[in-house]
């Protein structure tokens, strides 16, 4: 429970300090991505003077354990995925995490973006099943090890 409740109070704090900057605002983002107004720079500038000197002092996990390993493979899902957010985040100024703040202001519009964003999630989320179970049903590892296709496609090491 109390570990909820620090997940629930960063994530307002966090959620304040979106709505305080003005990222909570679509036109002031997309203002920034056009250089028109780097003010955005500057909030994002202080985040990572913040956020460097904390990390370094934790660099256990806050709620105990050990950190996990993370490995992410560089293919062709990853950069078009990263290609499409930043394609909607220029197009609409929307990015999920400021959208849900910027609900949180009064921003209703901004519901469209986000149901939007859900949407795309699920879909992407079906496809990928899709997609691995027909990896699935073609890959085999000639060991006969069968985390082989599962690694395989999520990019990892098999075994």
């Amino acid at each position: 429970m109390k570990r909820l409740a620090m997940f629930f109070i960063g994530g307002v704090v966090f959620g304040i300090g979106l709505a305080v900057s003005g990222m909570t605002r679509p036109e002031v983002v997309l203002s920034f991505l056009t250089f028109d107004d780097l003010g955005l720079l500057l909030v994002m500038g202080t985040a990572l003077a913040v956020a460097l000197p904390v990390f370094q002092l934790f660099s256990k996990p806050f709620f105990g354990g050990d950190p996990e390993p993370f490995s992410a493979a560089l293919n062709l899902r990853t950069v078009s995925g990263s290609v499409l957010f930043g394609v909607g985040w220029g197009v609409s100024g929307v990015c999920p995490g400021a959208a849900i703040a910027s609900v949180g202001t009064g921003n209703w519009p901004v519901l469209v973006a986000v149901a939007a964003m859900f949407v795309g999630a699920f879909v992407q989320g079906k496809l990928m099943d899709r997609g691995s179970a027909a990896t699935e049903s073609t890959t085999s590892d000639p060991s006969g090890d069968p985390s082989y296709p599962r690694n395989a496609v999520r990019g990892g090491a098999p075994g």
